[in-house]
This record gives structure tokens, C-alpha cells and sequence, in this order.
């Protein structure tokens, strides 16, 4: 990556919606060059996609938390398979494979308190791989939206 290509990245983290007309006009190269760059940057896997930024609460998922999950027995198999089981539930926001005391940190957005409680009632106590969990309510989320280099 030169001064170029983190240039190009830091603008698309900040507005990908740009034609690239204006990315070139933004980091002075011209338009061609902008495009073949932005295509090396994919194939290279530095760019993996582009995304609507969506607001949860309009969406009645006012209740974010975090459930750090403790799994039983241990193995990658029952790991791969529980990551499915959780990343297919539309209240899941995103799941990290963690290390510590806990194996699994879930991010979850829910209307509600009672929502997050029937959440993790529902479909959390029931399975048999879950030996404990316990839940953080987020109360407020800041997210550095571009990424600069180290």
C-alpha cells in the first residue's frame, strides 16, 4: 500500500457512495488510474465490500448488549457450529470467537429489555453446548468509522 492507495481507502471508509470521478478528484489522480486502483485494492482483498450503515433504532431494535457466552466441551466443531446456530438469529449483530474466561462475545440488538431477556431465554438457556452466559446493555456505541494506518 502507498500514500495513493491509503488515500483511496480512507475516503471510500468515508463515503463509498462517491463516484470515481470524485475519489480521483479527492486523492489527485485521474479517473482511469482511480479505477484500476480501486480493482487492485479488491482483488488484493484490502477492500472486501461495501456497506449500508443501518440505524437500529429505526429498525425497533432500541436495546443493544453484549452476552459473553462460556461453551462446553470445547472443540472447534461445537465452536463452528454454535457461530452458525448464533449468526443465523436476526436479533445477532455480530459473534467474536474470544480468549479469557469467556469463548464467545455476541453483539445483539433487541426491541427491548424484556426482548433481551426472552432473547436469551428463548434461544440461548436451551442449548446444551451454552454452560453460562452473562449480558452487558450497551448504553452508548461510538465506532471509528475509517481506519487510519499504524
Amino acid at each position: 500500500m502507498d500514500d495513493i492507495d491509503s488515500a483511496i481507502v480512507r475516503e471510500l471508509q468515508s463515503n463509498a457512495r462517491q463516484s470515481n470521478r470524485d475519489l480521483a478528484r479527492a486523492v489527485g489522480i485521474a479517473p482511469s488510474t482511480c479505477l484500476e486502483r480501486v480493482r487492485l485494492l479488491r482483488d488484493r482483498g484490502v477492500i472486501t465490500g461495501y456497506h449500508a450503515e443501518i440505524s437500529l433504532g429505526a429498525l425497533n431494535r432500541h436495546v443493544q448488549a453484549f452476552l459473553h457466552v462460556q461453551v462446553r466441551p470445547m472443540s472447534r466443531e461445537i465452536i463452528e457450529n454454535l457461530k452458525a446456530y448464533v449468526t443465523g438469529l436476526p436479533e445477532v449483530v455480530s459473534v467474536f470467537v474470544v480468549a479469557g474466561g469467556d469463548d464467545l462475545l455476541v453483539h445483539v440488538a433487541v426491541p427491548s429489555v424484556d426482548g433481551l431477556h426472552s432473547f436469551l431465554m428463548d434461544k440461548f438457556s436451551q442449548r446444551r453446548e451454552i454452560v453460562g452466559f452473562r449480558s452487558s446493555v450497551i448504553y452508548q456505541h461510538t465506532r471509528n468509522r475509517v481506519l487510519g494506518e499504524l
